[in-house]
C-alpha cells in the first residue's frame, strides 16, 4: 500500500539508514519505504480523465486569464500593421534590441538589460557593467516580466470602486489638502516602502518643506532596522557593511542568508563562488553557518549548526568571549556540542585574522550585529575583507517604530489625509497594530499599487501603478551606484508613478515622470555636457562614479553591547518568520512562474507549509500535510506542516507572503497568511508558540519525489583533501564510465569538424537558487500548469534543480544539481520514437520536432535522466491579449499533446550562427550564452564548443572533477558535471 507520508517510525529508520555516502531526496526515500520511487504508474501516473476542470487550468495558464469584461477596457501595445515608409533607424524587424535599465526591489536597484522584440520587452538579463548584478539576475527580476503583462493588473484610477481619472484624483487630493495647508500639513501623512530614489527623495523633501508639519513614514516587511541599528550601537551612525567573500579564507554566518536574501546577493554570490572554485594545489574558502532553518547559504556550508534563532545571540557572545573581544557582555554557558563548535570556529578565525568575514542576518537583533562589527574589528578584517560606506538608504529610519507612530496617530484621529505610495500595509503590517482597522479613521485615503490589493480596497482612491518597464525613475543599489530607470514600452494602461503623484501636489501640475527625472538630474550639475552624459547614463544603465566610497571608521570608545535577554529558557516552541523564498513578501503572489517554482529543500509549489524538525514530528506524531493550529500572542492560524531535515529542533518556521485574499486569479487564496501571526515585537522570531493538531490534512504539491535516485551515484562530492591527493573518483570508488568504443553505436557517428555544443555544470559553485529555472521559463515560453498538475508529476520545467541530502535527518548535508537535457550522443530517446520526432543534428544537439510528435511518450520512458515534459493539456494561454506580447517570438508556443525539452537555447545558437556568417567569421567562444548560463550569479554553468580546445567548456571537461551523470550507461551525454568539494575543519569533521 502506498504511504503518502513517513510515519514517526520511518523517521527513526531514516536516521539509521542515512549515513556514509548514501543520498536521499525525501524522508520516505531515506526510510526506504514503498514511497521512495516515482508515483504509482511510472513517470506519468495519472490516467487521462474527462472530468478535469479545464476552466481552472485556463485561469492559471501563463499566470491567469483576463476577465472577458475587463479585456474590452485594455489598451493593447501599439502595433504597426503596414510596412514602414521610412523604417526607424533603431528598429530592425526580427532582430531584438537590448536596453539598460534597473529594477528596484526592497528599495535597492539591480542593473538589468532588457530584450525588446519590436517594442515588446520579452526577456530580462543582468547588466554586466552594473556592480549589483555583474550580468546575472535572481528569480525576481526574471519573473518581473510576467508582472508587466499580468492581465490582473489595475488599469486605471478608481474612486470607491468606480472608474475615475487622474485629474479628478488630483483635484480631490488638493481639496483634502486645503485644510492641511492652513495648518501647515499637520494632518498629512505619506507612507512609502524603503526609498533610495534621489528624485523621489527630493520630491518628498519638497513636500515636507511646503507642509512642515506633515510626516513621511516608511515601512516594508523586510526592512533592515536591526542591521542599521546595530551599526549605530558601535559607530554612533548608520553605516553599511560591504564584504569581500572572494578574499576571505574563512566565512562565518550568524543567521545570514547572504546568498539569497541580502540586497547585494548577486555580487556576493559571484564573490562566494569565486572563493570556492578550486584546481590542483589551490585553496578554497571554508564556510561556517549558524541558522535555525535551512537556507541556501547553509546548504553550501562546510559546517552548519542548527539552533533556535534566539540561541544565535548566545553563540555570538560566546564567540566574542572566546576571541577576547572587548565591549561584549559575559557569555552564558553553552551546551557541550555548541561550545566545541564555537571553540573550533574561534581557532580558525584567529588563524585567518585579516582574511575572514563574520556576517549577521537581518533577523537577528541589533546586539548581534554590533558584536559582528566588534569581532571583525578585533580580527583586523576592516579594510581587507570588510569595509564600511555611508548607507544607500540616505533617509533611513526605524521603520517598525515609524509604522507604530503612524498607527497611533490614525487611532487618535490626527491623520486627515494619508497617501500610501506602494506597499500593502493592510496585508503585511504586524497583526497587533491592526493597520486596516485604524485606516478607516482617516478621512482621505489614497493608495498607489500595481493591483487592487488588500490596502486598495480600504482606501477611497486607488491609482494604478506603472511597472518599472513602462516608467521613468532612478534608484541606488546597495553600494550606492545610481541607475536611471528607463521604460521599454509605453504604459499598457492608464497608470502613474509615485513621482507623478507627488509632482501633482508640490507643483500643482502634471508632468511626465520622464520630465521629472531628467529635470532633477539636470539640476544636479554632475556633468559639463548634460545631453551627452545623460545619454551615456541611459546607455550604460548607471551613472558612473556614484558608488559610495569606503570610509574609515572605528568603534566608539567605551562601546558596550548588552544581550537582549530573549533566550528561550523554558524550552517552549519558537516561531520564526521568513519571507517566502519564491514570492517574497507577497508582491509576487500573482506571478504564476514563481508560485510554481519549487521552493528550496521542500520543493513544495503553490503553498507555504510550516516547517518543523523531524524530532518535533516524532514527538507530535505528525506527517507532511497534517494541519495544525499555531497560536502565538493571541493570534491563531491553521497551516499544514512540512517535516524539514536540518530544522532546529523546537523551531517552527512560517513563510509570509502567501494567503492573499485580494489579488489576481493566480495568487488568490493560495497558501496561508503568516502575517496573521507576526507581531511588532516579534517580527522575525519569538518564543511561546503553541501548536495544536486539528485532525485534518492538506494536500501539498511537491516535486521532491517526482524522480528517485534509486541508490545510484547521480550526485558526487568529496572533500578538498581527498581531491588534492589525486585520483579523486577512483578513491571514492565510483563506477567508471565505459570507454568510448564500448558501444553498439558507431563511436564516431557524431564527430564533425564544425561546432560540437556541450555544457559543464560546476556543482561546487551552484547554490541552488533556481534562477536558471525561471530564466529558462521566460526564454522558452514554458507554461504554468497549476497545483493539480504538479501534484500529478506533470510539471513542465525544462531544467529542474534536484536536491540531495546526505547524513542524518537532524543536520544533513545538502547538494544541489541542475538537470537540463543531457543531449546524449548515444541518445536512448532517439531509438524509440516511431515518427522521428526526436533527432540529432550535425552539431550534436538532441532536438524535438514538435510537428512530428504524436505524443507516444516512448522517448521519455526511455530517457534515464527524465528531462522530457509532455503537454497533457493545452497549458499555453492563447487567448489573453497581454500575454501574447510577452512571449519570445523565436521559440514555438507548444500545443497540447507534444513532448518538449531543453534545446540548449537553439534559437540563440542560430542567431549567433547567422551573425557569424554575415561577419564571415567563426562563432567565438562565449558568444553564445544559454538562458540558464546567462542568469547564473555563481557562473556555475558553462556552454560552448568542445571541438575548440581553447574553449572554456573544453577546459572544464578536462578537469579531474568532471563526470557524466549515469556515465555507466554510456549514453555519452554532452552535459557533464564537476563534482562538489567541501573544505571541512578537521577539528569538526567527526561531528559534521
Amino acid at each position: 500500500m502506498r504511504k503518502h507520508a513517513p510515519s514517526p517510525n520511518e523517521l527513526e529508520l531514516a536516521a539509521l539508514h542515512a549515513s556514509g555516502r548514501q543520498y536521499w531526496r525525501s524522508l520516505a526515500e531515506a526510510a526506504r519505504t514503498e514511497d521512495a520511487g516515482t508515483p504509482p504508474g511510472g513517470e506519468f501516473p495519472a490516467p487521462w480523465t474527462d472530468d478535469v476542470d479545464r476552466r481552472h487550468f485556463l485561469k492559471l495558464m501563463g499566470a491567469s486569464l483576463a476577465l472577458a469584461g475587463a479585456a474590452g477596457c485594455t489598451r493593447e501595445p501599439v502595433r504597426e500593421i503596414v510596412p514602414y515608409v521610412k523604417q526607424p533607424p533603431e528598429l530592425t524587424p526580427g532582430r531584438p534590441q537590448h536596453y539598460a535599465t534597473a529594477m528596484s526591489h526592497n528599495g535597492f536597484a539591480t542593473g538589468i538589460l532588457v530584450r525588446s522584440n519590436e517594442g515588446h520587452p520579452t526577456k530580462i538579463e543582468g547588466n554586466p557593467t552594473h556592480p549589483a548584478s555583474l550580468g546575472a539576475t535572481g528569480i525576481f527580476p526574471q519573473a518581473a516580466l510576467l508582472n508587466l503583462y499580468d492581465p490582473d493588473r489595475a488599469k486605471t484610477v478608481t474612486n470607491a470602486g468606480d472608474i475615475s481619472t487622474f485629474p479628478r484624483f488630483t483635484s480631490a487630493l488638493n481639496d483634502a489638502l486645503a485644510g492641511s495647508r492652513a495648518r501647515h500639513g499637520a494632518g498629512l501623512r505619506v507612507l512609502t516602502p524603503s526609498v533610495t530614489s534621489p528624485a523621489l527623495i527630493a520630491q518628498l523633501e519638497e513636500l515636507l518643506r511646503q507642509f512642515p508639519e506633515a510626516r513621511w513614514h516608511q515601512y516594508q516587511p523586510v526592512a533592515r532596522d536591526n542591521t542599521l541599528a546595530g551599526a549605530r550601537l558601535v559607530f554612533d551612525r548608520a553605516v553599511e557593511t560591504r564584504h569581500r567573500f572572494d578574499e576571505a579564507r574563512v566565512i562565518l554566518s550568524l543567521g545570514a542568508d547572504f546568498l539569497s536574501s541580502h540586497p547585494f546577493q548577486l555580487a556576493y554570490t559571484r564573490q562566494f563562488a569565486n572563493g570556492r572554485r578550486t584546481s590542483a594545489g589551490s585553496r578554497m574558502s571554508r564556510v561556517y553557518v549558524v541558522e535555525s532553518t535551512p537556507s541556501l547559504t547553509g546548504s553550501v556550508a562546510d559546517h552548519r549548526l542548527p539552533v533556535s534563532a534566539a540561541e544565535i545571540e548566545n553563540l555570538a557572545f560566546a564567540l566574542a568571549s572566546e576571541l577576547g573581544v572587548g565591549g561584549a557582555a559575559k557569555a552564558p554557558p553553552l551546551p557541550e556540542t555548541q561550545r566545541r563548535w564555537i571553540a573550533a570556529v574561534a581557532v580558525d578565525l584567529r588563524e585567518n585574522a585579516g582574511a575572514c568575514v563574520i556576517i549577521t542576518g537581518e533577523e537577528q537583533p541589533a546586539s548581534v550585529h554590533a558584536l559582528t562589527h566588534l569581532i571583525n574589528d578585533h580580527l583586523g578584517n576592516i579594510g581587507h575583507t570588510v569595509e564600511y560606506t555611508d548607507s544607500a538608504e540616505t533617509h533611513w529610519i526605524d521603520q517598525a517604530e515609524s509604522l507604530r507612530q503612524l498607527v497611533r496617530e490614525m487611532e487618535s484621529g490626527s491623520v486627515d489625509c494619508l497617501l500610501i505610495l506602494g506597499g500593502n500595509p493592510v496585508f503585511d503590517a504586524p497583526a497587533d497594530l491592526q493597520f486596516g482597522k485604524h485606516l478607516d479613521r482617516v478621512k482621505f485615503r489614497a493608495h498607489l499599487s500595481p493591483g487592487m490589493d488588500e490596502t486598495s480596497v480600504d482606501c477611497d482612491w486607488h491609482i494604478a501603478e506603472s511597472h518599472f518597464l513602462e516608467s521613468w525613475g532612478d534608484a541606488r543599489s546597495f553600494d550606492g551606484t545610481i541607475s536611471i530607470i528607463q521604460p521599454l514600452i509605453s504604459p499598457l494602461y492608464d497608470t502613474k508613478s509615485a513621482l507623478e503623484i507627488l509632482d501633482a501636489i508640490t507643483r500643482k501640475e502634471s508632468r511626465s515622470d520622464y520630465d521629472i527625472v531628467r529635470e532633477y538630474w539636470r539640476k544636479q550639475n554632475l556633468w559639463a555636457d548634460f545631453e551627452s552624459s545623460w545619454r551615456q547614463a541611459l546607455h550604460d544603465g548607471l551613472i558612473a562614479g556614484t558608488q559610495l566610497p569606503p570610509i574609515k571608521i572605528s568603534p566608539h570608545a567605551g562601546v558596550s553591547i548588552p544581550p537582549t535577554a530573549r533566550i528561550n529558557k523554558s524550552g517552549a516552541l519558537e516561531i520564526c518568520f521568513r519571507p517566502d523564498p519564491c514570492v517574497g513578501d507577497g508582491a509576487f503572489a500573482n506571478n504564476g512562474w514563481l508560485q510554481e517554482l519549487p521552493k528550496p529543500f521542500s520543493k513544495v509549489t503553490w503553498d507555504n507549509p510550516a516547517l518543523i524538525s523531524p524530532a518535533l514530528a516524532r514527538e507530535w506524531k505528525l506527517a507532511n500535510g497534517d494541519m495544525v493550529e499555531l497560536h502565538f500572542q493571541n493570534h491563531r492560524l491553521e497551516m499544514p506542516i512540512w517535516i524539514m531535515p536540518g530544522q532546529a529542533e523546537n523551531t517552527v518556521t512560517v513563510h509570509f507572503g502567501l494567503g492573499r485574499s485580494r489579488v489576481g486569479e493566480t495568487g488568490r487564496n493560495v497558501g496561508f497568511n503568516a502575517y496573521g501571526l507576526r507581531t511588532s515585537d516579534a517580527r522575525w522570531f519569538g518564543a511561546g508558540l503553541e501548536l495544536t493538531r486539528i485532525g485534518k490534512n492538506h494536500s501539498l504539491a511537491t516535486t521532491q519525489q517526482t524522480h528517485s535516485i534509486e541508490g545510484r551515484d547521480i550526485i558526487r562530492d568529496g572533500t578538498l583533501a581527498e581531491f588534492l591527493t589525486g585520483d579523486f573518483f577512483a578513491r571514492k570508488k565510483y563506477e567508471p564510465a565505459p570507454a568510448r568504443e564500448d558501444t553498439l553505436y558507431n563511436p564516431d557517428e557524431f564527430k564533425n569538424p564544425g561546432p560540437a555544443w556541450a555544457m559543464a555544470i560546476n556543482l561546487n559553485a551552484c547554490i541552488g537558487c533556481s534562477a536558471c529555472a525561471i530564466a529558462c521559463q521566460a526564454e522558452n515560453n514554458i507554461p504554468v500548469v497549476g497545483r493539480e498538475q504538479v501534484s500529478l508529476g506533470r510539471d513542465m520545467a525544462w531544467i529542474r534543480i534536484d536536491q540531495y541530502f546526505q547524513g542524518g535527518l537532524e543536520n544533513p548535508r545538502v547538494s544541489h544539481q541542475p538537470v537540463p537535457c543531457m543531449h546524449c550522443e548515444n541518445a536512448p530517446c532517439e531509438l524509440v520514437c516511431p515518427v522521428g520526432a526526436t533527432v540529432h543534428d550535425h552539431e550534436g544537439l538532441n532536438l524535438q520536432v514538435y510537428n512530428r510528435c504524436v505524443g507516444t511518450r516512448y522517448c521519455s520512458n526511455n530517457c534515464p535522466y527524465k528531462v522530457r515534459r509532455f503537454n497533457f493539456f493545452r497549458y499555453a494561454d492563447y487567448e489573453t491579449p497581454s500575454l501574447k506580447a510577452m512571449r519570445n517570438p523565436n521559440v514555438t508556443v507548444r500545443w497540447r499533446g507534444v513532448m518538449e525539452k531543453c534545446t540548449y537555447c537553439i534559437q540563440r545558437i542560430s542567431a549567433a550562427r547567422i551573425s557569424a556568417g554575415i561577419a564571415n567569421q567563426p562563432i567565438r567562444d562565449g558568444e553564445i550564452k544559454t538562458a540558464c548560463q546567462q542568469v547564473c550569479p555563481a557562473e556555475a554553468i558553462t556552454f560552448g564548443n568542445i571541438n575548440d580546445p581553447a574553449s572554456a567548456v573544453t577546459k572544464l571537461k578536462a578537469s579531474p572533477l568532471n563526470y557524466a551523470m549515469l556515465g555507466e550507461l554510456n549514453a555519452r551525454p554532452r552535459t557533464t558535471y564537476l563534482a562538489r568539494l567541501r573544505n571541512p575543519n578537521p577539528a569538526l569533521e567527526a561531528t559534521a
